[in-house]
């Protein structure tokens, strides 16, 4: 952590466009795009999922439910009753099964009258759910999930949130790293991106330094990959918290009333510190916690505008913005 006592102006620091090729950031989302999945979608933390209440969703036009068994397994399923198709989102959880609320049908991890549940995986932070139709690839016993900080000697977090857009645009936003200090001069400064896949590398390698306040900065290397196509990683290499996370998922929601595709991003953040005092930070956690996820919702809104304004250009120019 510095000072940074010589401040730039915003609109005096360097120009990052030439280097943000668009041909660049294409190439990295496709080779996104091509890289298998099993089928598995991130539906949200794995903490909205409560024991005693179902959690509802959509992925793909398809209605889902997920829920907690009486041993707190993640179980999901279709989000319709298989009787007269009531949302099952308003369902009872009674004993670790859900019952209908129109007419009392119970359905379980084993499923009945037609309707069966889906694959359902908790990796301790995050809930997903395999949709084999939605996926259309081989399916994978279980998602790739990034590899993340040890949970005892982590402080996480996860936000949600949704846009006209599709994972596609999501994906290209995270794999823009120059925009960093241009669109989000509050929180970034200093940015420079030092290697890209242009260079033989997986990644984008960046160097860039986080504002905490004021004219503090905390200076630091990070990495960003995709190792799927609805999934970005950002990991801290070198500096203060190295090893640290921020995974971005994007998962397809279906059409909205107006037609448009809607996109939930859900993203979790997984912080760490070999300094001593980082343990008083984690038991803090529930306090900082809604910190996170506001200082993520500022981003985002820049950052899902730049994502909507993408799909927006494709879809009315029929392709990706290549312009220059």
């Amino acid at each position: 952590m510095r000072v940074r006592w010589e401040e730039v102006r915003w609109d005096r620091q360097q120009p990052t466009w030439p280097q943000a090729r668009p041909a660049l950031i294409n190439a990295a989302a496709a080779r996104a795009a091509a890289r298998a999945t099993g089928n598995w979608f991130v539906i949200g933390a794995a903490r909205d999922v409560r024991p005693g209440r179902p959690f509802g969703t959509t992925v793909a036009g398809a209605e889902v439910v997920a829920w907690r068994d009486s041993a707190g397994r993640l179980l999901a399923g279709p989000g319709a009753c298989p009787h007269l198709g009531a949302p099952l989102a308003g369902a009872a959880v009674c004993g670790g099964a859900l019952v209908c609320p129109w007419h009392g049908l119970r359905l379980g991890g084993t499923g009945t009258a037609g309707w069966r549940p889906f694959p359902a995986y908790d990796d301790g932070l995050l809930a997903w759910v395999r949709l084999d139709a939605a996926g259309g690839e081989r399916p994978a016993p279980e998602p790739a999930v990034p590899r993340r900080p040890a949970p005892p000697g982590a402080l996480t977090a996860v936000y949600s949130v949704s846009g006209v857009c599709e994972p596609s645009d999501v994906v290209a936003n995270r794999l823009d790293p120059w925009h960093g200090a241009w669109l989000h001069p509050y929180a970034f400064s200093d940015l420079t991106v030092l290697r890209t896949p242009d260079d033989g590398d997986e990644g984008f390698t960046v160097r860039v330094a986080y504002r905490v306040a004021g004219r503090l900065v905390v200076p630091v290397e990070a990495v960003f990959t995709a190792p799927g196509p609805r999934t970005v990683v950002m990991r801290i290499t070198r500096g203060e918290g190295t090893g640290s996370v921020v995974e971005t998922h994007a998962t397809p929601l279906g059409a909205g009333r107006d037609g448009r595709p809607r996109t939930a991003v859900v993203e979790a953040v997984v912080a760490t510190s070999h300094r001593p005092g980082f343990a008083l930070a984690r038991s803090a956690a529930p306090l900082l916690r809604p910190l996170i996820r506001a200082a993520s919702a500022r981003l985002w809104r820049d950052d899902l505008a730049y994502a909507e304004r993408r799909w927006a250009l494709r879809t009315r120019d029929g392709r990706r913005p290549e312009r220059i």
